[in-house]
């Protein structure tokens, strides 16, 4: 009989690289950093979960045993309508990101494709408005909406109309500055392809153009989306009646009505935070990617 040599695979060296220290020093402050930030809402979820009298004497310790309970939550949804809070901050939400989505996606479009007079001055006046804070226009938008008649009224579409239109014109203009960025990287040989088979401006740009730049109306969304869920500032102003508001106006409310109850401030506060944090979570890769694509291509 023949027998045959047979050779087993040699195993790979495993090679094991020392971190420099420069780079050790920095993991360790981004690690501290990382603590400092995430501390602060831990702390608040504890606290949470106490009596209002043990948060004073020990605001710092892990509740456990006879120091946990419910009763925070349970107060605050017994107090408040946190379902329709919410329900109105999804609305307002939602059409402030749809509708600025939509016109800063043509805004920009145009922008970076098309040449006509006043381009420059517009393109000025774009990056110009972002330099206004919100709190330096607050009043003549008021007087505005109080001519429409749409602030101070029984009619809740309304209250979240008056809050809607200034949300969507104070997002505009970065919307517009991060799609224009990505679309002028777009190569221009798929738009002119599309225009010989025959396609008009609106089917190039929702057929051609918005599926090749999805990472920045994805950045664009997100963004829009938490900054009107977390706009206080404006809410204070347009929306006067308990039907009409949002998660974190009734969180002002809340806060008003607690006292010094800070077990019931804390649970407020976890229950206007985690909603933010679970959109941030499931779709922090599509912010990353859509601003250093923008950066990229810009």
């Amino acid at each position: 009989m023949r027998t045959e040599n047979t050779q087993v695979p040699a195993r790979p060296k495993i090679v094991r690289r020392r971190l420099k220290p420069g780079k050790v020093l920095i993991y360790f402050i981004l690690s501290f950093w990382a603590i400092t930030t995430i501390y602060p809402f831990i702390w608040v979820v504890m606290n949470s979960f106490k009596l209002k009298g043990l948060i004073r004497s020990d605001s710092f310790s892990i509740p456990m045993g006879d120091s946990f309970t419910f009763d925070n939550y349970k107060t605050a949804f017994d107090r408040v309508d946190i379902f329709g809070a919410y329900k109105n901050s999804l609305v307002i939400s939602t059409a402030v990101t749809a509708v600025v989505v939509l016109l800063a996606g043509f805004a920009a479009y145009g922008m970076a494709r098309y040449r006509f007079r006043g381009r420059n001055v517009l393109h000025s006046l774009i990056i110009a408005s972002m330099m206004f804070p919100v709190f330096s226009t607050i009043i003549p938008v008021f007087r505005m909406m109080f001519g429409w008649h749409i602030v101070n009224t029984n009619s809740v579409a309304l209250s979240q109309l008056s809050v809607i239109l200034p949300q969507i014109a104070g997002n505009l203009s970065f919307a517009i500055i991060v799609l224009m960025g990505f679309i002028r990287g777009l190569p221009i040989d798929l738009e002119e392809a599309a225009y010989l088979e025959g396609y008009n401006v609106y089917q190039i740009f929702f057929k051609v153009v918005v599926p090749i730049a999805k990472p920045s109306f994805a950045t664009v969304s997100i963004f829009t989306f938490l900054w009107s869920y977390n706009d206080l500032f404006t809410q204070m102003f347009f929306l006067r009646y308990k039907d009409a508001f949002t998660i974190t106006r009734l969180l002002n409310e809340i806060t008003s009505i607690a006292g010094l109850n800070y077990g019931l401030m804390a649970a407020a506060v976890v229950l206007v935070v985690v909603p933010v944090l679970v959109v941030y979570i499931f779709l922090q890769k599509n912010i990353i990617k859509g601003m250093t694509a923008g950066a990229m291509k810009g």
